[in-house]
């Protein structure tokens, strides 16, 4: 029997590759996004998938798209969390009420959805959950402060999901993806800090240049990413985490580098915290 997939934000962009990946592939999916009717103009007509409406930051909707799944497919085998955008702004810049959002959106959401799953998963003694993540969850830029402290945040739950729920027959794969082509940078997608201050011109600033720059220039083929998904979900030992981009991989490289060799400059300092 084919697997079923249960898929956040797949109206577009990564979620919608991943979910036509999926289907082309003989699998179930349920894609879900704020409008079932746009996830269904999205992937078009078929009968191994289901359109449900799922706003990730809305109490009791994730529960809801669950008992939908199961009552179509009669269980989930794979959870991919994949709804998320991106602010760009200083963090000085940003208001409460936009830095909230980004947090409730790609943290509190993704957990949200995770626990609505999970019951079902646990009962199947049998799961595997793709946490999307960025290259941002891996080091910190300017201009990216909200946004790489949702990953970041996203990084920690899923490696502690992961210890938390192997005993129980389920896996979890954080997914780092550097710059896809994508609708994630349009205008109507990304967001940016309202207020600008002239101090940050040369770094948020530079930022957000780079963004609205890089539209439609990413490197990364969506599709293969989706294609990759395929890949580890069939796997018997899935890695916790799979960088996806050759410019994720570089960074990686850049990151452990650079934390190793500052490390070993402070060595002395951080080992002398004992007490006499």
């Amino acid at each position: 029997m084919s697997k079923v997939w249960f898929i956040t934000g797949a109206t577009r962009g990564i979620g919608a590759e991943i979910a036509k990946a999926v289907l082309a592939d003989g699998g179930r999916v349920v894609a879900t996004g704020r409008s079932a009717k746009a996830v269904e103009a999205a992937l078009g007509a078929c009968d191994r998938l289901l359109a449900v409406s799922l706003d990730v930051n809305v109490a009791g909707q994730p529960e809801a798209a669950v008992e939908a799944a199961i009552a179509r497919f009669g269980r989930i085998d794979v959870l991919v969390n994949n709804a998320g955008y991106g602010l760009v702004g200083a963090l000085e810049e940003y208001s409460p009420k936009e830095l909230a959002a980004q947090m409730s959106t790609n943290l509190l959401g993704l957990a949200a959805v995770t626990k609505a799953v999970l019951p079902t998963l646990r009962a199947q003694k049998a799961g595997h959950i793709f946490n999307m993540s960025s290259a941002a969850g891996l080091a910190g830029f300017a201009g990216a402060s909200g946004y790489s402290a949702s990953k970041f945040a996203v990084e920690g739950l899923s490696e502690s999901l992961a210890a938390e729920v192997a005993p129980l027959g389920v896996k979890v794969t954080i997914v780092e993806p550097g710059y896809f082509r994508t609708d994630f940078l349009k205008s109507d997608s990304v967001v940016f800090a309202q207020a600008e201050i002239a101090a940050y011109e040369a770094t948020a600033g530079e930022a957000r240049r780079v963004a609205k720059a890089m539209n439609g220039a990413q490197g990364g083929d969506p599709r293969k990413l989706a294609k990759a998904l395929l890949t580890l979900a069939a796997a018997d030992n899935p890695p916790l985490r799979f960088l996806a981009g050759a410019d994720a991989v570089g960074l990686l490289d850049h990151v452990l580098s650079t934390r190793r060799a500052e490390a070993d400059v402070w060595r002395d300092l951080s080992l002398a915290m004992a007490l006499d």
